[in-house]
This record gives C-alpha cells, structure tokens and sequence, in this order.
C-alpha cells in the first residue's frame, strides 16, 4: 500500500494518514488469498490484464508474486503503477538504477512496469523470478516514466495515467491507501472492474461501502476476518510505532522486525468457494438447549426500534425463524448469498423517530435491547422468505 500524502501539503492529520498507509501486504498473505481462487476456478486470472495501482513495484509482493506466477496463471499482462518517493528501501531491487552498496539509494521516481511475458531470460532452463529481474534490466520500454498532472502527483491512482492505465485491466489486485479506500472503491465501480484489494474492516461500516455489500456488488475475500495481517512498514513507522508503546494493538515484533497490524480484510467481488458453503444452523429451540452462550434472557431478544431478534453470534443463528435477525457483522464471513438476504435496516423500523441511515446497518442507540445498545449489527433474512413472497 503507498501513501497517499505527499510531503510538500503535509499536515499533522495528513501525516496520521501517511503512517496508516504506509503498510505493505506479506507475500505469503498474497499467495493463500490467490490460490483460494484458483482452486474454485483455475481460470480465474488466465487470459485477464491485472493491474497493481497502488504498488511499487521496487518492493511490491503483489509484483513479485503475480511476476512469479505469470505463466501459471496465464495472464495476458501485468501493469504495475509506483508512485514519487518508495519510502521502503533495500528489500530486493529489480532496477539497477535505483542499488546502491553503501545504503543510500536515490528516491525512486514514478512508473509504469508492463509485463506481456516472462520466460527464460538468463538461460538456465528455468523461469522464476531471476528471469523478470533480467527482462526489466534489459528492456527499458517496459518501464515507462509517470508524470502525473497538477492535481496528482505521478503514480496517483487518480492521476489521468493511471485512469489509463485502469481502463486496459481486467482485474485490479492491491492494497489500496486505508483514508482514500472509499474514493479507491468508488472508482473501481464506476471503470466496472473486477478487483481483488484489502481494506480497513471498518470499511464494512461505510455508507459508501455497505450498499454493495448488501447488493452483492462486494464481499469479503476468503482469508478469515479474524485472520492478523501483519504488514512491513517503512523505517520511520516502525520506530513510530515502538514509540507508541502498544505492542499488539498496532504492531508485533517477529522474529527482531517491527510489523505493522491492522484490522484488515480482503474486499473483493470475484467469486470464490467460501461463498458458497451453506452454513450449518440449529433450530431456536436447539440453540436454547445446547448453547450455552444462549441461556437466560440473553436469548434471542428483540430490539428496541426495529422489528428484528438479537442473534448474538453468526452460530446462533436459528434455522427456523423466518423474520429478520440482527448479526455481527462478522456473519460477513460466512455469508452465503444462496442462504441468507442482507435487508436494509430502515425497512424494519418500529419507532418512528428512529432516523433512517444511509448505510443501512443498525448501530448505537438503533440497536438497543431495553436501551442499551449492542455493537453494530446487519439485518439479515432467510432466503426462503423472500422465495415465498415471490411466489404469491
């Protein structure tokens, strides 16, 4: 993920967000998201252009492993986008302009890296890695100098190059700046993109976010939501981040190195395996029987302002109850769309003076049982409910 903030207009608040961008995805989390794709449908990247914008490519693991795997998932191209200023340095260079022996490594200036092949380039019988690092030291034409406008600085996923850029992709893969993920997603949705990114999980919470989700324009990817991604951060959000003092909350150390943690999950809205798990559920009276985190009052109570029962966690879900039940918002994780509708909250308003919300999910003082609120909650619906009604 590059930053989006730039230091010639930077404030204190533009520099909270510089930190909170400034984290790059682990290859190994790269690599199990991908290939649960590819064992639901092997073809899933064959044929298709994948575009990395927001990735340097000096350090990207997104360039690194879709440049890795190029043949095997047979793509047609892979573009990746840098932006001014790689604020990682010295984690395994694929342009010998930017080495440097004593560690001091010019600041790498904004591109384009276009790849239409990979093959074996160095002449030992085998294509990896090693093969890219010799095509792009030997074929300048494909890197291609960004410049940007004076709106947007080079490599800017919204600078009119990189627009171009995204009109020629199939599929967007990357790890979006957090602060501009709604304007990221925005675009994604207007150019009609396929696209694979990680987000804040709190993006689920958006009003800009939450309507695709309910209209099965985006879902969560299949690494688990409760999954710790850790990232590697720049240097100066390192020692940040150990000035902090809050190891475990926003960094661990593993292994001596400082890695940056976020509440991240994958956004995506192609297809994959785990959305079509049906989830196994037990009826109300079960639940009530056998569960004990279901006993007592606790028990499927109603809410305050809407027309809807409390269920607690995704497990307690009942199977024979036809109306709306409120969930965490981690039922996102098993959320089958065969199985279950996501409803719009304010349909189901009781009091009249509860405010309709643009995000449609239930929260604060909405989602009250006997005035006190619960976390934030989605409604959702069997879907042979709807059937039934289709049917009349």
């Amino acid at each position: 993920m590059r930053t989006a903030v730039h230091a010639g207009n930077r404030t204190l608040s533009n520099a909270k967000a510089a930190k909170q961008d400034e984290f790059y995805t682990q290859y190994d989390d790269i690599q199990k998201e991908i290939e649960a794709y590819l064992e639901y449908d092997p073809d899933t990247f064959r044929g298709k252009v994948v575009y990395c914008n927001c990735d340097d490519p000096y350090e990207s693991n997104f360039f690194k492993y879709f440049a890795a795997n190029f043949n095997r998932l047979g793509l047609k191209r892979l573009i990746t986008t840098s932006y001014d200023g790689s604020p990682i340095a010295g984690q395994g260079v694929l342009f010998p302009e930017y080495d440097a022996d004593n560690g001091n490594r010019p600041r790498p200036k904004a591109l384009a890296v276009v790849i239409d092949r990979v093959q074996d380039e160095d002449g030992d019988g085998a294509v990896s890695i090693a093969d890219v690092e010799v095509f792009l030291k030997t074929n300048n034409a494909a890197r291609i100098p960004l410049k940007g406008n004076a709106a947007y600085p080079g490599g800017d996923f919204r600078s009119p190059e990189c627009i171009e850029f995204l009109k020629q992709a199939d599929i967007v893969v990357t790890n979006p700046p957090f602060s501009l993920f709604r304007e990221y997603v925005a675009q994604l949705v207007e150019h009609g993109k396929k696209f694979l990114i990680i987000g804040n999980k709190n993006a689920i919470t958006y009003k800009e976010i939450f309507p695709l989700i309910k209209e099965n324009k985006i879902w969560l990817g299949v690494t688990p939501m409760g999954t710790d991604l850790l990232f590697d951060v720049p240097p100066q959000v390192a020692e940040a981040m150990l000035q902090s003092g809050k190891e475990g909350s926003n960094y661990k150390i593993v292994n001596g190195k400082v890695m940056g943690r976020s509440t991240a999950v994958w956004f995506t809205n192609l297809d994959h395996g785990r959305r079509h798990q049906e989830l196994q559920l037990m009826t109300m009276a079960d639940n009530l029987r056998y569960n004990k985190k279901l006993r007592g009052t606790m028990a499927y109570q109603r809410y305050d302002n809407y027309d809807a029962i409390e269920v607690p966690f995704t497990e307690a879900i009942p199977s024979d109850y036809d109306g709306a039940m409120g969930v965490p918002i981690t039922f996102l994780d098993k959320y089958n769309p065969e199985q279950f509708e996501i409803l719009n909250a304010n349909d189901f308003r009781t009091n009249p003076n509860t405010p309709i919300k643009p995000h449609g999910l239930i929260k604060d003082k909405d989602s009250a049982i006997n005035g006190k609120p619960t976390y934030v909650r989605i409604l959702i619906r069997h879907r042979r409910k709807s059937a039934q009604e289709g049917a009349r």
